[in-house]
This record gives structure tokens, C-alpha cells and sequence, in this order.
């Protein structure tokens, strides 16, 4: 009789645990939702090759920031140098509808990316350390903060590539957006299918620092989260 009552009480947690994973990503106040727009930041980038695809990718960085800051329960002070930063970013969403030149102002809008994207995982991990507790939405946390990190790397090189006199992949050009996210989640895997190969600093620095910061932090952070997560049989309290 106790192994049904056990059996029964595993279930039930089971079930609550799938329910919560999936209120998490239509939650407002859930790194699950955080998570979706980053991925859908992703598939615009690699999904549009207009010169229009920056403003838009853009306009849906300024909502994914504004929730992540939000979620994270940032601090007064970052959320004051968000809110510049967001400003800057939303004049260069509108002038950018109505010049499309290459060059500086194509740089000037990657760089503008970079600030939010550098913004953004401070944050969650900040908030992440705080939490005394671990469960989901901590992982869930830890996940959106180390895809974030990717994309600041991506938008990094288009913003070198753009301001750079040499095409920032050499031989190969200057790569578009989504070759610049392909070679920033590729480094910071440590993949290195050696395919695009920035040719010149800053951004062999930048790949350097990516594939550093991508591995403590996949080693450190998500593997220390996934580890102290509880198991079966301590969510349904045996």
C-alpha cells in the first residue's frame, strides 16, 4: 500500500512540475518568456537579409530587455542606463526605417544591440544569485542568460565588421547577421568548424573572450543549477 500512496504522490508532482514548466513561458514575470524572445530574436536574424532586418530585430530586443530587466528585478541604477540605452535604441529603429546606408550607421545600430545584450544577462545572473531558491525557473534563468551572451558576441562582430576596414571574416567577407550568429554560438561551444575565421582584432580577441566566458559560465553556472535541481523523488518528498 505505501508504494501505490508513493507512487501516486511522485505523479502528482510530476504533473505540477510540467504544469509550472509550462505556465513559465506565457508568464510575464517568467525567464520561460524571457527565453522565447530571445529564440525568436534568433530565428528573425537568420530568417531576414533586408537591411530593414536590423530595425526589426531591434524593436524585438527592446521588448526582451524590457522583460528580462523586469523579471530580473534590476536595480534602480541599470535600469536608468537601460532606459538611455533604450531610448538610443529606439531612434536608431526610426532612423534607420528611412536610411539604409552600410557602414557607420549600420555599426551604430549592432553596437546599440551589444548594449542591450550586455545588459541583459548582468542582470539575470545577479538575480539568479539572490534567489534562494533552485528550482526551474532558476535554470530557465541560467539559459536565457548564456544565450544572451551569445547573441552579444554575434552583434559584437557585425559592429566590428562594419566599422572595420577589412572585410571581418577575410577571404569569406563580411559575413551577415546570421553568419555572425552561427560563428558566435559555434565559439562559444567551443565547436570551431573553422569555416569563418575572423581575419584580423578586435575580432580574434572578441572569439577568444566568447569561447572563455561560454564555457565557465556553461560549466560553472548551468552545470552548478542543473546539479542542485531536485530529483524525483525529493519533489514528491520521499
Amino acid at each position: 500500500m505505501p508504494d501505490y500512496v508513493d507512487d501516486d504522490a511522485a505523479a502528482r508532482a510530476e504533473s505540477r512540475w510540467w504544469r509550472r514548466l509550462g505556465s513559465s513561458f506565457v508568464s510575464a514575470d517568467s525567464y520561460g518568456l524571457v527565453l522565447l524572445l530571445v529564440v525568436a530574436t534568433y530565428v528573425i536574424s537568420v530568417s531576414m537579409t533586408e537591411t530593414r532586418a536590423a530595425s526589426i530585430v531591434l524593436t524585438v530586443q527592446l521588448a526582451t530587455v524590457w522583460l528580462t530587466l523586469r523579471t530580473s528585478q534590476a536595480r534602480r541604477p541599470v535600469r536608468l542606463v537601460a532606459d538611455v540605452v533604450l531610448c538610443l535604441a529606439a531612434v536608431g529603429v526610426v532612423v534607420s526605417l528611412f536610411a539604409h546606408k552600410p557602414g557607420d550607421q549600420l555599426g551604430g545600430i549592432f553596437t546599440i544591440c551589444c548594449l542591450l545584450y550586455l545588459i541583459a544577462p548582468f542582470s539575470i545572473v545577479r538575480h539568479l544569485t539572490i534567489r534562494r531558491e533552485i528550482d526551474t525557473e532558476t535554470l530557465l534563468g541560467a539559459i536565457a542568460a548564456y544565450l544572451l551572451i551569445g547573441m552579444f558576441f554575434a552583434f559584437a562582430y557585425k559592429a566590428a565588421g562594419e566599422f572595420g576596414s577589412v572585410p571581418f571574416f577575410g577571404s569569406a567577407g563580411p559575413g551577415s547577421l546570421s553568419q555572425d550568429l552561427f560563428f558566435s554560438f559555434v565559439t562559444m561551444t567551443t565547436v570551431g568548424y573553422g569555416n569563418l575565421v575572423p581575419a584580423a582584432n578586435p575580432g580574434q580577441t572578441f572569439a577568444v573572450l566568447e569561447a572563455v566566458i561560454g564555457q565557465l559560465f556553461l560549466v560553472v553556472a548551468v552545470g552548478k543549477i542543473i546539479s542542485s535541481l531536485p530529483r524525483r523523488g525529493e519533489r514528491s518528498g520521499s
